[in-house]
């Protein structure tokens, strides 16, 4: 019995695709890493691009087994490449469930996370520069209950002439930086979540022609060896 070389070929051209974009996740990882500093604060509630380089590597090692399992028609690279699918599968069905009922969780956790750094003058001078650099980027002022997290209130607060008019309190910006982590973590959250998803229907299609193509060759060899 000869195995169908229409799966072969899409489930090669699938992973030879996932394979492609591990190696971007990968270089985009390793540029950030090296063209962007850390900040302390933000680094307690978005992914770091350690974990954005070691998702490339991942994804790269289960591209390639899948590619080589497929062109081989090695069983036991098909069986693995289908248990490492089924993981990921998993994982990221669990954590949009997650985010999609636990925004409450999600939000008291990063709360207390970052309550870690009030008062903010108290802290050492590099996770003072973060907070400044990020008062900056986000038009804000403190991190929890806005200027009165400083003991002197820093340039960074100070409102520019693009801040609108209702954003201002006298000549500082009105809101602390934790309402703004906040807005922008719910507006991105639904693109988040479509992505999620999209994803786990792409590795649920790799998964069938895998397990198909792993069936079609264990029927091959039984034949063969009849």
């Amino acid at each position: 019995m000869a195995v169908n070389k229409c799966v072969k070929n899409l489930l090669f051209f699938f992973n030879l695709l996932f394979w492609v974009c591990g190696c971007v996740i990968l270089g985009v990882g390793i540029y950030l890493k090296v063209t962007k500093g850390g900040n302390k604060i933000t680094d307690q509630y978005l992914p770091s691009f350690d974990l954005m380089i070691a998702i490339g590597v991942i994804i790269m090692v289960i591209g390639f087994l899948g590619c080589c399992g497929a062109y081989k028609e090695s069983r036991c690279m098909l069986l693995v490449f289908f248990i490492f699918l089924l993981l990921i599968f998993v994982l990221l069905l669990a954590a949009g469930i997650v985010a999609a009922v636990g925004g409450n969780t999600v939000k008291d956790w990063l709360k207390k996370r970052l309550e870690e750094f009030t008062p903010i003058s108290s802290q050492n001078p590099e996770v003072i520069a973060d907070m400044e650099k990020l008062q900056r980027e986000l038009m804000c002022c403190g991190l929890m209950n806005g200027p009165s997290d400083w003991t002197k209130i820093p340039d960074s607060c100070k409102c520019n002439t693009t801040t609108p008019a209702n954003g201002c309190n006298n000549g500082n910006y009105k809101d602390p930086c934790y309402d703004k982590i906040i807005s922008y973590m719910k507006d991105n959250m639904v693109v988040a979540l479509g992505i999620a998803f999209a994803v786990a229907a792409i590795l649920l299609f790799g998964m069938v022609f895998s397990m198909m193509l792993y069936c079609q060759i264990g029927r091959k060899s039984a034949v063969d060896t009849a």
